[in-house]
C-alpha cells in the first residue's frame, strides 16, 4: 500500500499541471456551448413556466400521455407534459400539463380533448404572469451574484492570499458553468428550484476546497503531499456521502414530485463535477502556488 502511494506522489509530482489540462479543456467546452446555446436561446438555461409564465394544470385520471402531447402540441404553446404514479405500485395517479398559454385557453383545449368539464375535483390549475415570473427569476439570478461576492470576500479574509484564494472560486464557479451545460445538454428546463439548487450547490463546493486550502496552507505538519492525501480523504468521504445521500433521495422521489428531482438531479450532477475541480484544478494550483513560494 505504501508503495503504490509512493508511485501516485511521483506520478503526481511529475504530471500535476499536465492534469489542469483536463478541467481546462471542460471549461472551455463548456463556455463555448453556453455561448452558442445563448445565441440561439437568448438565455443560457431553458425555462419552466415558473420562470417564462403559464399554465400548469393536474389531471386526476389516468391518461396517455403521447397522445394527449400529439394532440395539445399543435393547439398549446411550448407543452411539456409528465405523469405522477404510485412510487410502489408503478400506477399512474395524475398527468401534468405546463404550457405558456393562459388558462382559460388551456382549459378549454384539455376539456375539448377530454370530453367533459375540469373542476375542482377532477383538476387543479396554476397560472403565473410572464411579468411577475420575469421579476423573479432576475431576483434569483441577482441572489446567486451575492452568494458568489459575498463568499469571495470571506475566502478572502479566511486565507489573505490571492492565488489559493483565487482556486477556490474557481473552482466554484467552474462547477456552475459545467452544471449548466451539461443540464442544457439533457434538455432540462430549469424551474425556480434549479436555481435554488445551483445555490446549494456553491455551498457544496466551497466545503471542500476550504478543506483542502487550510490542510495545505495553514497547517505545517507533513509534507505537502501527506497534507494533500489527508484533505483528500476527508473531502471525499463528504463528498462521497452527500452524493449517496442525494442519488438515495433522487430515485425516491423521482416518481412524485418534480421540484425535488431537479434538486437532487442537479446536485448530482454539481457534485460529480465537484471531484473533478476540486481534486484536480484546486490541487494542482495550489501545489504550483506553494512550490513556486519555497
Amino acid at each position: 500500500m505504501e508503495n503504490e502511494k509512493n508511485k501516485f506522489e511521483k506520478f503526481h509530482d511529475k504530471n500535476y499541471k499536465k492534469l489542469l489540462l483536463i478541467p481546462a479543456l471542460l471549461l472551455v467546452l463548456s463556455l463555448v456551448y453556453l455561448g452558442i446555446f445563448y445565441v440561439n436561446n437568448g438565455d443560457f438555461i431553458y425555462k419552466d413556466i415558473s420562470l417564462t409564465g403559464g399554465t400548469s394544470v393536474t389531471v386526476f385520471e389516468k391518461l396517455d400521455i403521447v397522445s394527449l402531447e400529439n394532440d395539445l402540441s399543435n393547439k398549446l404553446e411550448d407543452v411539456h407534459i409528465r405523469e405522477i404514479y404510485d412510487i410502489v405500485t408503478k400506477e399512474q395517479k395524475a398527468v401534468i400539463i405546463d404550457t405558456r398559454s393562459d388558462g382559460d385557453f388551456t382549459k378549454q383545449v384539455l376539456e375539448e380533448y377530454l370530453g367533459y368539464k375540469l373542476n375542482s375535483e377532477n383538476s387543479s390549475f396554476e397560472f403565473t404572469g410572464s411579468a411577475l415570473s420575469e421579476s423573479f427569476y432576475r431576483q434569483l439570478l441577482f441572489a446567486i451574484l451575492v452568494a458568489f461576492i459575498f463568499m469571495a470576500i470571506v475566502v478572502f479574509i479566511i486565507f489573505r492570499t490571492f492565488i489559493p484564494s483565487l482556486a477556490v472560486i474557481i473552482a466554484a464557479i467552474t462547477d456552475i458553468l459545467m452544471t449548466l451545460a451539461l443540464v442544457n445538454l439533457l434538455g432540462f428546463k430549469m424551474s425556480s428550484a434549479g436555481i435554488v439548487a445551483l445555490l446549494m450547490l456553491i455551498g457544496y463546493s466551497v466545503d471542500t476546497d476550504i478543506l483542502l486550502t487550510t490542510r495545505i496552507l495553514k497547517r505545517s505538519e507533513g509534507a505537502l503531499n501527506s497534507r494533500i492525501f489527508g484533505a483528500f480523504k476527508t473531502g471525499i468521504t463528504m463528498t462521497l456521502t452527500s452524493l449517496l445521500a442525494i442519488s438515495v433521495a433522487l430515485f425516491v422521489v423521482r416518481s412524485f414530485s418534480v421540484i425535488l428531482t431537479q434538486i437532487f438531479t442537479i446536485l448530482v450532477i454539481g457534485l460529480f463535477f465537484d471531484l473533478l475541480n476540486t481534486w484536480i484544478t484546486n490541487v494542482s494550483i495550489l501545489k504550483w502556488y506553494v512550490r513556486a513560494k519555497k
